[in-house]
């Protein structure tokens, strides 16, 4: 199990918080009870969860922000990183990971990775991407920090995302993601597969009687047709979203596997390469 601190939610709740030296001050949105988290208590809580990878609590800024707000909230990311780590005490069961952050900035980047680095965390996060900018400054900055972060660590890019960007950014030396997509999209009757994206909505598929995927061996894909699913979407029957979501999250997860054995065998330039067109494209 892998928790984040909250650093995502201080960004998208912004109308409900105030962010101080010490930590962050949140407003119910549901009863308007104040709730106060700095790096001490985000640590406790993850401590508690029990999970088997954490994260330190940072700010992660908006996009677009001018150079000086990113610069100003780098400092407090690596001030509370910091504190976090001093806090942190469970280090035989609990792996913990600093946030690189720094915006579309290389310098701030590498800025904010040194100073992690300094202070040797057990992997590194990128946390700032995904968040509005374009997909070609993503690939710049996680290949930057490609050539920065150390290799023997584990790099895990923060809220990302499509299938053809987890290959993209493989290829820059990412080796852990997470997203809602594949569950979110899968639920809206959008899905994916080693083919492309499927929009089982589309009249086409009105009396298409075969799987999702035929090389597919998912629940989905052996027990029930196009059709059938996009009947039931279509009816809003949550069956039909359990089914496209358990399909997405298994072409997710076979997908980094195929990825893993790609580069065990040496190939992933040549799978990287006959992939990529069929992510991308519209089935």
């Amino acid at each position: 199990m892998l928790t984040d601190s909250g650093g995502f939610q201080v960004m998208s709740l912004s109308a409900l918080r105030k962010i101080t030296k010490d930590g962050v001050k949140f407003r119910s949105h549901i009863d308007g009870s104040l709730h106060y988290f700095t790096p001490e208590s985000v640590m406790e809580i993850q401590t508690a969860l029990g999970a088997d990878i954490i994260m330190s609590f940072d700010e992660c800024p908006p996009y677009p922000a001018t150079r000086e707000y990113v610069e100003k909230s780098l400092y407090t990311t690596l001030d509370w990183a910091e504190r976090g780590l001093k806090a942190f005490n469970n280090h035989d069961n609990q792996a913990l990971f600093g946030i690189v952050q720094g915006g579309i900035y290389e310098d701030l980047r590498q800025k904010s990775a040194l100073a992690l680095m300094d202070l040797d965390f057990p992997g590194y996060s990128i946390g700032g991407l995904a968040v509005g900018e374009e997909k070609k400054d993503m690939f710049r900055i996680t290949e930057f920090l490609n050539d920065i972060l150390p290799s023997e660590k584990p790099r895990y890019l923060m809220g990302v995302g499509t299938p053809s960007d987890l290959l993209n950014n493989v290829a820059r030396g990412v080796d852990m993601f997470d997203c809602v997509m594949p569950t979110r999209n899968a639920r809206k009757g959008s899905i994916f597969t080693r083919n492309g994206k499927m929009i089982i909505k589309a009249a086409r598929y009105k009396e298409d009687f075969s799987p999702i995927d035929p090389e597919c061996t998912c629940y989905a894909c052996q027990n029930f047709s196009r059709a059938y699913i996009r009947h039931l979407i279509s009816m809003n029957e949550i069956l039909g979203m359990r089914l496209a979501t358990i399909h997405s999250l298994y072409f997710y997860q076979e997908l980094m596997a195929m990825i893993r054995e790609a580069i065990l065998e040496d190939r992933f330039d040549d799978f990287y390469h006959e992939m990529l067109p069929k992510l991308d494209q519209l089935i």
